[in-house]
């Protein structure tokens, strides 16, 4: 029996009288104790995003949400929304839904067409692709006061295009053509097509052509390629680009601005308008309704466009 017992392994001794080794209780502690320290490290560079999140976005929506339900003097009140429904405000957003719509419309279409001609006539680190991607991360962000001048050094009473068209033909340009909503919308498509391009590149690189190879081997169709294959993992990711891109055009201001800077035919212009109201007080309250609108709207957009994300995620 002695024997017996001095055959027995110590860990079977600890074992047999619940006790535990100290070695791994030690480990667990050192690994909760660095996984903590990670943690608060992830949390400090988090830091200055949720700074500049609270800063800039979110500390300007605040301002705008209590100021439409605040008085001149401070108080509260809901007048300010009674103008909210009044002809001219809803001839405004129903010009700048028009606007944004056909602009989205026009450069999802055709971003997405350059994305995928892009795609099959490039190769993917090709010259080509990088100067394409380089141009349009650029004029993706070429907007404001300099799109319109570029537009009406152009095609302006007197821009360079007019005079030379005037001089080879004879004929006029229509020097208001600029200042109409056809006009506007041609030069939001300037900066939207681009940045559709930028959006929906990566969806089109998705697409492997060894799909297509499958569909033709088993007698598949081009039009069942698209509508079977392609189509339904390119739909989603396109109408979520098309909601960006209304997004997009709906905030637009300095263009329109530059354009139209006697008209508020838009709601920035109106809210413009408003803000610059030295006679009347409830303009600025009237105002901030106007961007609570507008947010709204944006936000919806947002919403409906992860809804799609999400359930194309889902289908796949």
């Amino acid at each position: 029996m002695t024997a017996a017992i001095q055959r027995q392994h110590p860990s079977d001794l600890g074992a047999n009288h619940g006790l535990a080794p100290a070695g791994p209780s030690a480990s667990s502690h050192l690994s909760i104790a660095a996984r903590h320290r990670k943690q608060l490290g992830t949390f400090a560079v988090s830091i200055p995003f949720f700074a500049y999140t609270a800063c800039f976005p979110l500390a300007p929506t605040v301002i705008v949400i209590v100021g439409a339900f605040r008085t001149s003097r401070g108080g509260f009140t809901i007048a300010n929304f009674s103008k909210l429904f009044e002809a001219n405000t809803l001839s405004a957003f129903a010009t700048s839904l028009l606007v944004s719509a056909l602009s989205a419309l026009i450069g999802a279409v055709v971003g997405a067409a350059a994305a995928y001609a892009l795609t099959i006539g490039a190769k993917p680190n090709g010259t080509l692709r990088r100067i394409v991607s380089a141009v349009s991360s650029v004029l993706a962000q070429f907007g404001g006061v300099m799109l319109a001048f570029a537009f009406i050094a152009t095609i302006g009473i007197n821009g360079v295009c007019t005079m030379l068209i005037r001089q080879l033909t004879g004929q006029t340009v229509n020097p208001n053509w600029l200042s109409t909503l056809p006009g506007l919308i041609t030069i939001y498509c300037y900066f939207q097509i681009p940045l559709m391009i930028i959006i929906f590149l990566p969806a089109v690189d998705s697409i492997r052509p060894q799909w297509r190879e499958a569909t033709e081997n088993l007698g598949g169709t081009t039009w069942q390629y698209w509508t079977r294959v392609a189509g339904p993992i390119l739909t989603p990711r396109f109408i979520s680009a098309l909601l960006l891109l209304f997004a997009n055009a709906f905030s637009a201001y300095a263009t329109a601005a530059a354009l139209f800077s006697q008209r508020s035919i838009l709601v920035p212009l109106m809210i413009q308008g408003a803000m610059r109201n030295e006679m009347d007080p409830n303009q600025q309250g009237f105002a901030q309704v106007l961007a609570f609108a507008m947010i709204i709207v944006v936000a919806l957009v947002m919403v409906l466009s992860h809804a799609v994300e999400k359930r194309a995620g889902r289908w796949q």
